[in-house]
């Protein structure tokens, strides 16, 4: 996986540029959405492992699937993935995309595990705070966690703000150790 990720980086880079330069970052997440779906469905493996099938008919199929046979700068990216055999890479793409997107606007992506499911105005509430305290604009990503007993724990990079029943209990418990 991790070849895949650094195989895919800069497409993914180029083609935020490109987005970047014609104002349409939305419009590619759209298309990178369609392009990652399809390359993820089972029977495009046949496509990609059958002799009979050339480069350019894959290209062909891509470009027929995603319904956007005018979009010559879509076509032109499929050529080129089909051309190096990296049609396979395109989830990979897209998730490094959406995450150069993202940093691109000066937002970070924050992992918010709950231990009871937040609704959109807790949400709403939570997301100021955390913004306050790991001093960045965050785009949320919520898990329920059952194990934390009670509270939150967000995940900022490699920054953690553990305020869970959980971690108090660990921290407490580790206080005790100690003495």
């Amino acid at each position: 996986m991790a070849a895949s990720i650094t195989i895919a980086r800069p497409y993914a880079q180029a083609i935020l540029r490109l987005a970047q330069e014609t104002h349409e970052e939305d419009a590619w997440s759209d298309r990178l959405l369609k392009l990652a779906l399809i390359a993820q469905n089972p029977e495009m493996g046949q496509v990609y492992n059958n002799p009979n099938i050339s480069l350019s008919q894959a290209a062909d199929l891509f470009v027929s699937l995603c319904d956007e046979q005018d979009n010559r700068q879509l076509e032109q990216l499929i050529i080129l993935l089909a051309e190096n055999r990296r049609l396979p890479l395109l989830p990979f793409i897209r998730e490094l995309y959406e995450k150069l997107k993202i940093a691109a606007k000066g937002v970070k992506e924050v992992e918010v595990y709950s231990a009871f499911p937040l609704d959109n105005k807790q949400l709403a509430e939570l997301i100021p705070q955390l913004e306050a305290y790991f001093s960045c604009k965050l785009k949320p990503r919520v898990e329920v966690d059952p194990e934390l007993i009670g509270g939150i724990k967000a995940v900022v990079e490699s920054r953690v703000f553990d305020a869970s029943v959980r971690g108090k209990l660990d921290a407490l418990s580790d206080a005790l150790k100690e003495n």
